[in-house]
């Protein structure tokens, strides 16, 4: 009976962690893409470090705990391919978790080379791991076409949003 409660927190830890991997990177375009506009990057700089560190470390904490604890109650989960899988793609999230913090603090210090465009194509990576991750989980499978199809799929579509030319915020300023 605790093993379905803990399953539920542990679903609604991960989407809170996963909301806020989705919507950080949004605002590190917005960050980047109005270094010109010094109150509204001091805004967001409140709001990229409250987003990460108040509902972001917690949420992820949440999240590995109630996973570790789910293993614990049940460890034969360990010898399905699925969960190992599932396990390896939890392993470059929480990379990718990581690198947040790593963007957020260059930003913070005015020190990213990286510009709004990167970060367009990087917020697309949770969403990648994300799909495969819920795929593994609602299939109790591998599912190698799955897999290799949504890496293909979203490889071009990084792909082609890193090397886009236009940029918008000027396209926006140029119809006013």
């Amino acid at each position: 009976m605790n093993y379905v409660y803990i399953l539920g927190f542990h679903i609604m830890a991960m989407m809170s962690w996963m909301a806020v991997m989705f919507y950080l990177p949004r605002l590190y375009v917005y960050h980047t893409e109005n270094l010109h506009n010094a109150g509204f990057v001091a805004v967001v700089k409140v709001q990229e470090y409250k987003l990460y560190k108040y509902i972001g470390l917690p949420s992820f904490w949440a999240t590995i705990f109630s996973g570790a604890v789910l293993i614990y109650l049940n460890p034969s989960l360990l010898e399905q391919p699925w969960m190992v899988a599932k396990l390896c793609v939890l392993a470059l999230l929480i990379g990718y978790s990581f690198s947040m913090e790593h963007y957020r603090l260059k930003l913070e210090q005015n020190d990213c080379v990286h510009n709004g465009q990167f970060f367009r194509a990087y917020n697309e990576v949770p969403t990648l791991l994300s799909i495969l991750i819920v795929g593994y989980v609602i299939a109790k499978d591998t599912l190698p076409y799955f897999s290799v199809a949504t890496v293909i799929f979203f490889g071009i579509i990084i792909y082609k949003i890193a090397t886009l030319n236009e940029n918008p915020a000027v396209s926006i300023k140029e119809t006013e």
